[in-house]
């Protein structure tokens, strides 16, 4: 039972701070759908996709009137397409092979614009250990798949604290990375916005470029992720003159209010479908839109301008309050459940890139504290593959030994330099070309092979 006074600090919240919830995901298995014909495999796939989605968008709609929240997207989640691939491809050229790889993604493409989703996430391997036929062949697809279809997402898990780093896994996203940017360079690169390597992928994630329905999960479920940074913001906002305690108090009971609403979205949302109700993703999540950014709280905490010594600190103390806060709020909590720090959504880490306080470097060691990485961040377009993979290597190393998940989602622009600015577009937003490196990495990358999983217990 809700109290008039919680009702009206809810409405305030949507109307006045933005509340809503960034992303419902439906998750769907395919596994059904595996046939040594590719022929009959794609018609079982774009059947069940159908069938399950098709009241999908309709329903997110209703629940939306229904409850006056916003629902920012609407996504479907599938199973990793290398798992599928495998028997379709037996036998057949790897060049036919990538050819009936990249018909798959436009297949998924084609049944997520019938069901009207935004976006479609799974088109991606699991090689932390190592690479199967079909995940090579996927990934040699992934260029071609990613600049022919227009809501497909594609992530690749190349490293996990049990596996450790597949190096040579790396060294490939390097060059795939390179490839899908040119190969919509028309389009500022923008392949690379849908396509994140990662460590510790978990199979719940309701957020793209990372989202697959993975082999522990049911045969359909809805993840719902929150946002509310400009809700966070203003709580903060209201702190000044508290001491740090008090300041992790205020933000853990705005973030249980928060994901409160994301768990009666979620409820609403499974039972509609007649699905089962999987779990809350407690990230914080920004968008370009004024207001909704996780560098605006940290600056309300003190900090000049986010990137200044003290702000990965803020994130930590931040990140812990959300999820102690979220946990209170919802039994199942799951996919990052961090901060989103992705440069071209969030109109003040732009700024911050803008005013020379936020570099590559420091990005980094933000991500050690929060879950989700380095993310959307572009680079100049003649980066070196090794310099890339070497990026990839670093966070998928700090996912590995602090036993996170974590990804990384760089956009090489086709064409431009550090310092010049570059557009997206709609929730992808802009971003401003960040410099890297020049010193080589190339005989590091070149070593191969696998980085053996950290020891996490060395006792007598």
């Amino acid at each position: 039972m809700f109290s008039k006074e919680e009702i009206i600090e809810t409405i305030r919240m949507i109307l006045v701070e933005h509340l809503n919830v960034r992303a419902v995901t439906l998750g769907i298995s395919l596994l059904d759908c595996v046939s040594d014909d590719f022929d009959a495999m794609r018609d079982r796939i774009e059947r069940k996709i159908s069938g399950i989605a098709e009241r999908f968008v309709k329903e997110a709609k209703a629940v939306e009137e229904k409850y006056g929240i916003p629902i920012v997207n609407k996504r479907i989640a599938v199973t990793p397409a290398s798992a599928l691939l495998g028997s379709a491809i037996r036998g057949i050229p790897d060049e036919e092979a990538v050819e009936l790889a990249v018909e798959l993604a436009r297949a998924l493409d084609e049944g997520a614009g019938r069901a009207g989703v935004d976006f479609i996430g799974g088109y991606g391997a699991l090689v932390q250990k190592g690479c199967t036929r079909a995940d090579s062949v996927l990934m040699r697809s992934i260029p071609k798949a990613l600049s022919s279809t227009e809501r497909v997402c594609s992530c690749v898990n190349i490293a996990s604290t049990r596996a450790g780093i597949n190096v040579d896994a790396a060294k490939a996203m390097g060059e795939i990375v390179l490839e899908t940017a040119r190969a919509t360079a028309d389009e500022n690169g923008i392949g690379c916005c849908k396509l994140a390597a990662f460590a510790n992928a978990p199979e719940d994630n309701p957020f793209m470029a990372g989202a697959y329905h993975g082999l522990g999960e049911p045969e359909s479920v809805v993840n719902v992720g929150i946002s509310g940074p400009a809700v966070i913001r203003a709580a903060v906002e209201q702190s000044q003159g508290e001491d740090f305690r008090a300041l992790a108090e205020r933000i853990k009971r705005t973030a249980f209010k928060i994901t409160r609403v994301g768990e009666l979205v979620g409820r609403e949302m499974a039972k509609r479908l007649g699905v089962r109700f999987g779990i809350v993703d407690l990230s914080l999540a920004p968008t370009p839109e004024a207001g909704e950014s996780v560098a605006d709280i940290i600056e309300a905490m003190g900090i000049e301008s986010c990137g200044a010594p003290g702000s990965t600190a803020a994130l930590a103390l931040l990140t812990d309050a959300v999820k102690k806060g979220g946990a209170m709020a919802t039994s199942f909590v799951g996919g990052l459940s961090g901060a989103f720090i992705p440069v071209s959504e969030d109109a003040g880490m732009k700024d911050a890139l803008r005013a020379g306080s936020l570099t590559l470097e420091k990005l980094e060691a933000m991500t050690s504290v929060c879950s989700v990485g380095l993310d959307m961040i572009a680079i100049p377009g003649d980066t070196p593959p090794e310099t890339i993979s070497a990026i990839i290597m670093d966070g998928m190393a700090i996912g590995v030994v602090n036993d996170k998940p974590i990804g990384v989602r760089l956009i090489p622009v086709p064409g431009k330099r550090a310092g010049d600015a570059v557009e997206f577009g709609g929730l992808f937003g802009s971003a401003i070309v960040m410099p890297v490196s020049r010193f080589s990495p190339s005989k590091f990358i070149g070593r191969g092979g696998q980085i053996p999983s950290p020891i996490s217990s060395l006792r007598g």
